[in-house]
């Protein structure tokens, strides 16, 4: 079918495809007709040498100081060479320099358990590598083929174009929001989104324009398996009659999100190597990140057309069969073949179910599907829909889960022996007593530009030239919505099927919505339940509804600053780029307010906040809390209470001891106590303990719901602000910050540590008196433990404190802060983190030089022997163990010390921490419920 034409100023019409590790641009020149034709994009290749290719690979490479000579590469549009690479020559250089390569930039951006808009990537990069966040290095491939652009046709700027841009059938909202982000930053704020596997049928459509029709027919339905380099994506399109009697596409299926692709079986290849040359043992993270580059060219080679036998790879090592100062690693096709097409793509019956396990591929920081293998999860989707789209059309006997056409996208399907393979168990599952039966493979020549010649193609379409396919929102979104009796069911939201322009009112339900006070909104999408309709309300089913981040924030009307209550009516809305606009209407006084979904995504603990153990601690009576506030309101006021006693009167009053404190009680004071802010200027001893009850309130800064706004809003009011000069303020300045770490964001935490680190610097080059107004070793004390609390800090920083604290560690002079410095230097060294990214967990090589200077000094003290478990803890992460001299010298000095056996057993074996160590890793024991992660 045509749609109706969309008038657009724009003489060209173009799709781009950006990859997980390669992209491409295609565009039609409306002015002389409507072939697409493919945009080679000039692209540094060699030093100093260019050409223009019809795909970039998505590969950012930050070159080193005077790595290169000047002029290497200096693209058409520069006047001088670029700070960064991306393309081919960057791909390169990333296989011998992996700590400057990015790679996988759009699998982070829909990695929901990071900040996607944090500077994560490169995620195990050099020192001296500038970070970047996966939007950023989005937007940067982006760029390139805007300037490529714009070079190319200086008339007729790429912003001024209609710009269609790909993404993954299963990219949450989230990822959506966050590639229209990164468009923008590139310069780029007039476009559209098409999902990948649609692209790659529409380019299919256009390239058999003249005899489409005879090759489907109606009620067929077509299997899209897309697999490229980083997800997984299946898609049903079902072939219909329309009621002119012309045959139409509608998109009817889409599968969950599976970041499982070509990068998987580069790191299963590259295990197998390792397994190869050293058995159970492991290679050095600097030779392991050179063979998971090499082993993507090795699939290429012998998973590609005409492959030889075998392919030697060259690693750089030391030992045996070395020439030339390179380990030369033999590796057959058949080697190759086994562990791709058994591992990945074994022949499974149709039940076969993925197995839910956590990913042993952990080391590059991405969330890899659980279970490795294609087939099991292309099974559960074909069951799953098997009555999707069902129109009344007969199937026959065979079984409706069966495809009747295949089209195959993504490079991984560049390997013949692969795609056989999907076609074999198709064969396996659908066949029974129709033996003759066979799956019609629609034929995909050139995997590498499908889906961006689709893509334009879907331009022309919105122009009213060519064919649609019927494709509405692919899932159906709910929010979280409480009954009488506070329990949490879904509320179906926006169903499967709305069409880009159109709008869902629930005006059939209303709601009660508060006002000026801290709200979260639950979020859940199901890619099974296509079915339900606005409004409908559903039991929350794990199986069947995947969270999203929820919505959190603070709904104000105006100035006011009172609380209240409101009710409101919700309306939803699919963008006519892709996206979602969500509202809430007060029914009264006609007010809106557009609530924006979380693109930051906060801690995993936050993200489970309303599943997690605190929350389940309950809450104490309302009269318990009055009692509480009661104290807290006599104490901060004029002539109140001594402030001095004040814990103790709360204690009292609760008939609990402090540590006893549920966390939602907690975070009820935490209230209380920003409302009575003002009165921490009526004296010191006031402000001293205002800022102590604050900070246990919050801590640790995460684990229940809105705890990040309540961080931003304590950071806020306090604006970095002491009311009084005095010590015990200060010490509890810094107090409060520790506590409350985990909530900090990393801007927040540098802010405050990189002063302090200089003045650290200056004071341990001081005389041992304190200067008269300078911080006392209390204070000092304070200081550094705050700075060990901050694991988003950058490695540099880490470092440079750590050595500092080891100088008070090893000088007697300074014998007082010995007890701080010590723990601080096992947070800083920590090998795996209480609430930080691993990205910023300092090199094994750092802190293996830290423990052999601690050895020699360590006594028996239990803190001291925490310590060193911390900084030789074994994670299993190559990039985070200490080597095993190390470890072995850790283990010696533990059992000499008679250490308790457990700290041995982490150092030994990966395991947990249990709740004392987790107390003693805190700096004093966490609220009941909450546990580090």
């Amino acid at each position: 079918m045509t749609v109706a034409a969309e008038p657009s100023p724009s003489r060209y019409v173009v799709g781009l495809d950006l990859g997980t590790t390669n992209s491409a641009l295609a565009y039609v020149d409306t002015a002389a007709g409507r072939q697409i034709q493919t945009l080679p994009t000039p692209q540094v290749v060699a030093p100093g040498l260019q050409e223009a290719r019809e795909s970039l690979p998505s590969f950012h490479y930050q070159p080193a100081s005077q790595e290169f000579p000047k002029g290497s590469f200096r693209l058409p549009w520069l006047t001088t060479d670029a700070e960064f690479l991306v393309g081919q020559l960057a791909r390169e250089q990333g296989t011998l320099s992996p700590a400057r390569l990015i790679s996988s930039a759009k699998s982070w951006l829909c990695h929901a358990g990071v900040d996607r808009t944090a500077d994560l990537l490169p995620w195990q990069g050099a020192a001296d590598v500038t970070r970047l966040s996966p939007v950023a290095v989005s937007a940067r491939y982006l760029a390139h083929f805007h300037a490529a652009w714009d070079h190319r046709f200086p008339d007729h700027p790429l912003a001024d174009q209609d710009f269609v841009l790909t993404l993954p059938a299963s990219f949450d909202e989230v990822a959506r929001e966050l590639t229209v982000r990164a468009a923008q930053q590139a310069g780029l704020k007039r476009i559209v989104l098409i999902e990948e596997p649609q692209a790659a049928f529409y380019a299919w459509i256009d390239k058999h324009a003249d005899r489409w029709e005879q090759l489907v027919s109606p009620g067929q339905k077509i299997l899209v398996c897309d697999i490229g380099g980083g997800t997984t994506d299946f898609t049903l399109i079902r072939v219909r009659k329309g009621t002119d009697g012309l045959v139409q596409f509608q998109r009817v299926a889409v599968g969950d999100h599976l970041i499982l692709g070509g990068d998987n079986l580069d790191l299963t290849l590259a295990h197998f190597i390792e397994r190869k040359l050293k058995g159970d043992g492991k290679l050095e993270p600097r030779v392991w990140s050179v063979l998971v580059r090499s082993c993507r060219q090795l699939k290429e080679i012998l998973l590609g057309p005409s492959p030889p036998e075998q392919y030697t790879l060259s690693l750089p090592a030391s030992g045996s069969k070395l020439i030339g100062g390179a380990l030369q690693v033999p590796v057959t096709r058949e080697e190759v073949m086994q562990v791709v097409l058994e591992g990945f793509f074994p022949l499974v019956p149709l039940d076969s179910r993925p197995v839910a396990a956590q990913s042993g591929f952990q080391e590059f920081g991405l969330p890899y599907a659980a279970d490795p293998a294609a087939t099991k999860y292309l099974a559960a989707f074909l069951t799953a829909h098997r009555h999707a789209g069902d129109d009344g059309t007969e199937t026959g006997s065979h079984d409706p889960a069966r495809p009747d056409l295949l089209l195959f996208n993504g490079g991984v399907f560049e390997s013949t022996a692969i795609r056989q393979r999907i076609i074999d168990q198709l064969h396996h599952w659908f066949r029974g007593s129709d033996s003759n039966w066979s799956v019609t493979v629609l034929d995909n020549e050139r995997l590498d530009l499908a889906v961006a010649r689709g893509a334009a193609y879907y331009g022309m379409v919105r122009r009213g030239e060519g064919v649609r396919i019927a494709a509405g929102l692919a899932r159906t979104y709910y929010i979280g919505a409480a009954k009488d009796d506070g329990s949490l069911q879904a509320l179906c939201l926006c169903p499967a099927g709305l069409e880009a322009g159109q709008e869902v009112d629930l005006t059939e339900r209303t709601f009660e919505l508060r006002l000026a006070e801290p709200i979260e909104l639950p979020l859940f999408v199901s890619s099974v339940r296509l079915t339900d309709q606005p409004g409908d309300l559903i039991p929350i089913e794990r199986e069947q509804l995947t969270a999203l981040p929820p919505i959190r924030t603070v709904i104000k009307a105006g100035k006011t600053a009172s609380a209240e209550t409101v009710r409101v009516i919700l309306k939803v809305r699919l963008t006519e780029i892709g996206t979602l606009d969500l509202w809430c209407s007060d029914i009264e006084n006609r007010r809106s307010w557009k609530l924006l979904f979380d693109v930051r995504s906060t801690t995993q603990t936050d993200r489970e906040a309303e599943e997690s153990v605190a929350n389940q601690q309950g809450v104490l009576d309302d009269s318990s809390r009055a009692a509480a506030v009661t104290v807290i309101s006599e104490t901060f006021r004029p002539q109140g209470t001594d402030p001095a006693t004040l814990m103790k009167r709360l204690s009292e009053a609760l008939e609990l001891p402090r540590d006893d404190w549920p966390p939602t009680l907690l975070r009820q004071l935490w209230d209380v106590l920003l409302d009575l802010e003002p009165a921490r200027r009526i004296s010191a001893t006031h402000e001293a303990r205002w800022l102590n009850l604050l900070g246990f309130s919050l801590r640790p800064g995460y684990g229940l719901a809105v705890d990040d706004w309540r961080v931003a809003e304590t950071w806020k009011r306090l604006n970095g602000k002491l009311a009084h000069a005095a010590g015990q303020c200060r010490a509890e300045w810094w107090i409060l910050w520790r506590r409350i770490a985990g909530g900090l964001t990393a801007g927040q935490q540098q802010a405050l540590a990189a002063p302090l680190a200089t003045g650290l610097k200056t004071w341990l080059r001081a005389s041992n008196k304190p200067r008269a107004g300078g911080p006392s070793v209390h204070e000092v004390a304070e200081q550094c433990r705050m700075i060990g609390a901050f694991e988003w800090l950058p490695p540099s920083l880490k470092e440079a404190c750590g050595e500092l604290f080891l100088e008070m560690i090893e000088h007697p002079k300074h014998e007082a802060l010995r007890p701080a410095a010590v723990w601080a230097l096992g947070r800083l060294g920590n090998r795996s983190p209480m609430y930080g990214p691993l990205n910023t967990v300092l090199s094994s090589e750092i802190v293996q030089r830290w423990i052999g200077r601690l050895l020699p000094l360590a006594s028996s003290d239990p803190l001291e022997l925490l310590t060193l478990m911390q900084l030789s803890r074994k994670t299993g992460d190559r990039y985070r163990d200490v080597d095993e001299p190390t470890r072995e010298r850790v283990l010696q000095l533990l059992h000499k010390r008679q250490a308790p056996r457990h700290l041995s057993d982490l150092v030994r074996e990966v395991g947990t921490l249990d709740t004392e160590e987790q107390g003693l890793v805190f700096g004093e024991a966490l609220p009941p419920g909450l546990r580090i992660v």
